[in-house]
């Protein structure tokens, strides 16, 4: 059974939305609803590797490449995408695909 649905994604706004016309959206993907928790919680992950290097941003005697949150934002930001990828519909897989952050 494919209970799929579509969704409208904004990776910059960390939204997911059902309705097409309810924000502003970056893309398009098909999923489950376990694969929509799971791109949520990409995202809640994000958000918080985001606000600590928000914090380490203050303290400049800490170069970027030897921050950990740092690291971990770029690891999630890279599944958030791959995932986005692996859902998404033609359009957003060749979108995602030019963009050059798969890899």
């Amino acid at each position: 059974m494919n209970n799929k649905k579509r969704y409208y994604v904004s990776v910059q706004s960390r939204t997911i939305m059902e309705q097409q016309g309810d924000a502003a959206y970056e893309l398009e993907i098909e999923a489950t609803p376990d694969e929509v928790s799971q791109l949520h919680a990409l995202f809640d992950s994000m958000y918080h590797f985001d606000m600590e290097t928000y914090f380490r941003m203050h303290y400049p005697g800490i170069p970027e490449h030897y921050d950990n949150d740092n690291n971990l934002y770029e690891r999630d930001l890279k599944n958030i995408y791959r995932l986005l990828h692996e859902l998404g519909t033609g359009e957003t897989k060749e979108h995602i695909a030019s963009m050059n952050v798969l890899d």
